[in-house]
């Protein structure tokens, strides 16, 4: 186990090659990152993930174990991506070929992302979205939303808590004390 000169920590059998990495993170054993990512403070990535070079990781961040993130993938803070969720960054692949067009994948602040979900490239993940376990996500998914299936569709609305929101009159409050409406087919936040 290493704790390193900015107080981040790799474990013996991990592999960090940035530099960009902040303090508290932890990254675990068969981990390997590439030294163009960039890490916020006090995120947490499991065992046997990899982390391409254009990748931008921000703070409080957990990835499990088994994850790859390529090259364009944005996690904003606070975002949870569950065990062997993939990423992708070609709507075209092929083995070999060198002018394929890279497509980001944005995950907003507070997200969640279920274990083996899968995101196809191009798309954005609103803020607090929960994405349901085994999900395959094709396309933008709205601030709150809950969604899962294959292909995914969305099920309703969560709170940033996690917990299901229940609509009455455009309006839902949560046993958390957080209060929401809808706003033409879109859930926003009461100040």
């Amino acid at each position: 186990m290493m704790e390193h000169g900015k107080k981040f920590f790799v474990h013996e059998k991990g592999l960090c090659e940035s530099e960009n990495v902040g303090a508290g993170t932890r990254i675990w054993a068969f981990t390997h990152i590439l030294p163009g990512a960039k890490i916020g403070i006090e995120c947490n990535i499991g065992e046997q993930c990899f982390i391409e070079n254009d990748v931008e990781i921000g703070d409080f961040v957990t990835i499990k174990n088994g994850v790859s993130v390529w090259d364009g993938v944005r996690l904003e803070n606070k975002v949870f991506v569950g065990p062997n969720a993939a990423f992708t960054n070609d709507k075209s692949p092929r083995s070999k070929a060198h002018d394929y067009k890279q497509l980001q994948i944005i995950v907003e602040e507070g997200a969640t992302i279920g274990a083996n979900a899968t995101l196809l490239a191009g798309i954005k993940i609103g803020k607090f979205a929960m994405i349901g376990a085994g999900s395959v996500v094709s396309k933008d998914v709205a601030p709150y939303s809950l969604v899962f299936g294959n292909p995914s569709r969305q099920h309703g609305f969560v709170c940033e808590c996690s917990k299901k929101l229940i609509f009455q009159n455009e309006t839902a409050s949560c046993s958390c004390g957080k209060a929401y409406f809808l706003e033409i087919e879109k859930c926003v936040p009461k100040i």
